[in-house]
């Protein structure tokens, strides 16, 4: 308490007894696998392997590129925002390694007769450079042959090489025998036609900013453990770790990295990387893994890889069949205009919008998805009573009704867990009270704490029950929080322990609407 000593009037303030606790955020998701460039504004990540954040399929276009061949993370991602995602992070796993190559390019000419006139190579091998053509006394007279030219070689954005009135024609100021004698980064070749009288031109060289063309990447393996990262360098799955508030977790270029030169499927690659994410999830409690179905299987040889080969058991993990059909973004006059795709990132796009317009307690299940042109192997109502008992999540057409999602469990054996809506609830209302209730950390354990943890817990939960996220007709039923002598005893306290008991009964969805009809009859 303050000390007064001269007379006068004091103002202090009191801190509220009760703490307000805001939910957390239930639908990030995070995107791990192939894109077609790298992020290049990052000096301290070159290749850029760390979970980047983005909001938009456009800023995910400037950063990663957009789609390209062998590259399923684009669509996912592409998937996830067209149904409902705001926000994800992208953590970037190499698939390719440079040509060693040099870069080239055919600088244009004035007139389009011309052709290309001069041909560019890099003196290093995948060189990131570009050249600015500048004209010198645009209009002079004719009579004086063409204008001579200027070249500057950019690198970085910066301008590291300048040759000035440079020419085609033979003599000193010739551009092949200037730029080849002092140039570090450049080499040149005049091609042009012997027979063109270049005295009779202004200009030949059209003025720009053009940049050299980098040779294809070669691809490269990828293995489980590329997938898995690491948590110290941020890379891969484990560098998620990072990223606090993700909630979801897609690898969608496990396809990719799966498929064997003879086009089968490696399914131990599958389950040795589907196995990491699961773990990851795990390890963290806040985030599940949203797992696609390995491609090519029938109801069947799905039901049996997931029981006999995969054998995933866990509550932080949901998996989809089948694959999804949609437009092919790659696709070219005569190519096919479809393409099949993993559906885990717009699941997870249906995951978020479900979150925003009805709650997280909400199975996401008996939802459109869209964007979605077909699927993969039409699932039938009796082929569903087999894969829906272990945990396998369909998606179903239904004509009119459109293509839906028509599953929400868990591959959790333990049937308190085998709802997804139940245990991404039980993530947000745990992940809400870990950030919520810091300001209790090294107050004073006694009964004024206690029930100012109570307060603050009871505001909550009430809230989630009026929101329709609890089970029962008064909030006594639906939660309880107890802290107090008999969760604190003196023991505990010397410990410096402060134990509070939290129970919740959460709502769960209707998976089977029955009703029973029978036949009334008049009794005279």
């Amino acid at each position: 308490m303050p000390t007064y000593a001269a007379p006068g009037v004091y103002v202090e303030e009191v801190p509220s007894a009760q703490k307000v606790l805001t939910a957390a955020a239930t639908a990030i998701a995070a995107f791990v696998g192939f894109t077609s460039k790298s992020p290049e504004d990052d000096p301290s990540d070159p290749e850029g392997l760390k979970p980047r954040l983005v909001t938009s399929w456009t800023q995910f276009e400037e950063l990663y590129g957009g789609y390209a061949e062998g590259c399923m993370l684009p669509i996912a991602v592409r998937g996830y925002f067209d149904n409902g995602g705001t926000i994800a992070y992208i953590a970037r796993v190499p698939h390719t390694a440079p040509s060693g190559q040099p870069s080239q390019l055919a600088l244009p000419a004035a007139d389009r007769a011309l052709g290309s006139p001069l041909e560019l190579t890099s003196v290093a091998p995948d060189a990131n450079i570009s050249v600015v053509v500048e004209v010198a006394d645009a209009g002079a007279d004719a009579d004086d042959g063409p204008n001579p030219f200027n070249l500057s070689v950019v690198e970085a954005g910066k301008t590291v090489e300048s040759f000035e009135n440079l020419t085609l024609s033979p003599g000193d100021h010739n551009v092949e025998t200037v730029v080849n004698a002092s140039s570090t980064r450049l080499k040149v070749k005049v091609n042009l036609d012997q027979s063109v009288d270049l005295s009779s031109m202004i200009d030949v060289m059209k003025p720009g900013t053009y940049s050299l063309e980098q040779a294809p990447p070669t691809p490269v393996p990828v293995s489980g453990r590329r997938f898995a990262g690491s948590e110290s360098a941020r890379t891969g799955i484990n560098g998620l770790a990072i990223a606090d508030d993700v909630t979801m977790v897609i690898v969608p270029d496990l396809v990719t990295a799966a498929t064997k030169p003879d086009k089968t499927v490696d399914l131990n690659l599958w389950k040795a990387v589907q196995t990491s994410l699961i773990t990851h999830c795990e390890q963290h409690g806040n985030r599940m893994a949203i797992l696609d179905a390995p491609p090519g299987m029938n109801p069947q040889t799905m039901k049996d890889w997931r029981s006999s080969v995969a054998m995933y058991d866990s509550p932080f993990a949901a998996l989809y069949y089948p694959w999804i059909k949609v437009e092919n973004p790659l696709a070219t006059n005569g190519s096919d205009g479809e393409v099949l795709v993993p559906p885990s990132g717009h699941i997870a796009g249906v995951w978020a919008r479900v979150d925003e317009t009805r709650g997280v307690w909400k199975a996401p299940a008996n939802e459109t998805i869209a964007g979605t042109l077909d699927v993969e192997y039409p699932v039938t109502k009796a082929e569903q009573s087999l894969l829906n008992p272990v945990g396998i999540n369909c998606i179903r057409p239904f004509g009119t009704r459109g293509i839906r999602i028509w599953g929400g469990r868990t591959l959790s054996s333990d049937t308190d867990w085998r709802y997804l809506n139940v245990r991404r609830l039980f993530n947000m209302v745990e992940t809400t009270i870990l950030d919520g209730t810091q300001w209790a950390v090294f107050e004073p354990n006694d009964v004024k704490l206690w029930e100012g943890v109570k307060r603050t817990l009871n505001g909550f939960l009430t809230g989630l029950w009026r929101d329709g996220a609890l089970f029962g007709t008064s909030a006594d039923q639906a939660f309880y929080v107890k802290c107090d002598a008999e969760t604190n005893p003196p023991q505990s306290i010397d410990e410096g322990k402060l134990v509070v008991e939290v129970g919740i009964a959460p709502v769960k969805p209707a998976e089977f609407v029955i009703f029973r009809i029978s036949q009334q009859k008049q009794v005279a």
